[in-house]
């Protein structure tokens, strides 16, 4: 590439909303919109494109495989996936595909100061980017035009349907997700972005594949940023690199610049460029330009536990994705949102569990509770100010005060057991496999879980938005970086608080909103 190249809008980062960000702002043949991404493009890249090959994706050359520092409470093993492709995770997860909870976004503008974040702003917003397979007159709210092909997965694993009549014998009813209401006991086959010949219905299939010829459009891969550019306090571009020891290009922006880079590499670009906690930023060197504490602050995810059963008969060999069914239940009472979801896996998920002497098999099946609202906040910092080194990433698993996440999955593992132990699992189920049947006190499930739980690699929350007087928020509600001009942010970082449900949707629809943003802003 040349040593410089403008554009009115930079979006750097080619994941689930950076994508959706330059779709829509590229629909204005008048304007000039660039995105980079460090990966490679997507297209005929068949482990990425086929959505049933997901797992070959983890920890592979398409996954920066950010490791986790050392867990006071949690598992130190535990590495998270982010993806080096375009696509970003939308490319590199299962497509599990959720309307985020009314309650949920109501919450992020009432509670969180987040003004015009809500139900009313959403729900068009999730229905303009949707072409959904249940879209119909018994289905109003659903969209029958937009890019991102939803369909709900058939109920074509034996094992899977028996799971569910389980589920409905401990009292959690088949109930139909994305309908609007939230479901806080019950459970059913996903629905999942994905198109009718396999094909994942990533952000970069759905946004940018149809779009690529567009002549206002610039795709520019294989680009890692280094830097944002400032005039004063004015962001006017991004310093990139072709490589480990490329030369440096300037891609400059004279309107505005998007960040994209995902709840990890999102803060860190930012502290890079002087934007983040004075004192973490002097004591590795970086001129601070903006004293903004909570970018890689905030730290939010949903972590896993995993118990496992050998099964009795064959497990299916074929499947749209290999984790198709979600189980959502409250442990505490009273709630309006489950604080404990499970997802259904009909393949071995061994990956911390051997290493510590658990027994394994291949034909096994599996579920995973995750605790929907954890209340451990971890940090995103730099490991130094060279922008090769990957970032500390310390998701500070099971360290909130009370316990809480920890109970509610001492709890989750409790109430697999009880499902699975119905009449409706009697042919399938065989040896509980990990923890196993001789761990049941409260302290040796804890220790089971510090020693092998999991993440469902939903970071979010470490450039989180807020109110305009809130410190603590890096962006106001128009997802503008305070003290700053010309610079937003767009991806799962945003979040002030996580969504109870798997996110990727609601990150695909951050991009929709922020898109619409800016063209508001335009126009004024």
């Amino acid at each position: 590439m040349s040593t410089e190249q403008t554009f009115d809008y930079v979006v750097i980062g080619g994941g689930s909303a950076g994508c959706a960000v330059a779709a829509r702002l590229s629909e204005d043949p008048s304007i000039s919109v660039a995105l980079i991404e460090a990966g490679p493009d997507d297209r005929d890249i068949p482990e990425v494109l086929q959505l049933d090959r997901w797992m070959e994706l983890l920890e592979s050359g398409y996954d920066w495989d950010y490791v986790v520092e050392p867990q006071e409470n949690g598992n130190s093993f535990l590495r998270h996936a982010r993806a080096k492709v375009m696509g970003g995770c939308s490319s590199h997860n299962s497509c599990i595909a959720f309307w985020p909870p009314a309650e949920d976004i109501d919450d992020w503008e009432a509670v969180h100061g987040a003004t015009g974040w809500n139900r009313e702003t959403a729900w068009p917003l999730l229905k303009r980017l949707e072409t959904n397979s249940d879209a119909g007159p018994a289905h109003p709210h659903h969209g029958d035009d937009g890019p991102v092909h939803l369909m709900t997965v058939p109920p074509a694993d034996p094992c899977g349907v028996a799971l569910l009549e389980a589920c409905a014998q401990t009292g959690l009813p088949t109930t139909e997700f994305n309908t609007g209401t939230t479901v806080v006991q019950g459970a059913n086959f996903f629905q999942i972005n994905r198109r009718a010949d396999g094909t994942r219905s990533s952000s970069s299939v759905s946004y940018i594949h149809p779009i690529a010829d567009r002549p206002n459009f610039t795709l520019l891969t294989g680009l890692r940023a280094k830097k944002l550019i400032f005039d004063e306090r004015r962001c006017v571009g991004v310093e990139v690199v072709d490589g480990q020891f490329g030369r440096t290009h300037a891609v400059r922006a004279t309107a505005e610049v998007v960040l994209s880079a995902g709840a990890v590499d999102s803060p860190k670009l930012l502290m890079l460029s002087g934007i983040g906690p004075a004192d973490h930023l002097q004591d590795i060197g970086i001129e601070v330009l903006v004293d903004s504490p909570g970018v890689g602050s905030h730290l939010q995810d949903h972590p896993e536990g995993v118990i496992s059963w050998e099964a009795k008969q064959p497990m299916t060999e074929t499947s749209t994705q290999w984790w198709e069914i979600g189980i959502f239940d409250t442990i505490d009472a009273g709630r309006d949102r489950p604080d404990l979801m499970m997802h259904y896996g009909s393949v071995p998920f061994d990956m911390h569990t051997v290493r510590q002497g658990y027994p394994t098999s291949e034909n096994v099946f599996v579920l995973t509770p995750n605790v929907t609202h954890a209340r451990s906040r971890g940090t995103i910092r730099l490991r130094s100010r060279d922008f090769r080194d990957k970032p500390l990433v310390d998701p500070k698993y099971f360290t909130d005060p009370e316990g809480y996440d920890m109970r509610i999955m001492i709890a989750g593992i409790r109430r697999a057991r009880e499902i699975v132990a119905q009449p409706a699992m009697a042919e399938w189920a065989g040896v509980e496999l990990f923890p196993g049947s001789d761990v049941q006190s409260d302290e040796d499930l804890a220790e089971y879980i510090r020693l092998t739980h999991n993440t469902v690699y939903h970071v979010a929350g470490s450039v989180r938005m807020g109110a305009s007087d809130d410190d603590q928020s890096p962006l106001d509600p128009e997802l503008r970086v305070k003290g700053v001009d010309g610079l937003r942010v767009a991806d799962a970082s945003v979040f002030p608080e996580h969504t109870t449900v798997n996110p990727n949707i609601t990150v695909m629809m951050v991009g929709e909103r922020c898109a619409d943003l800016i063209k508001a802003a335009r126009a004024r």
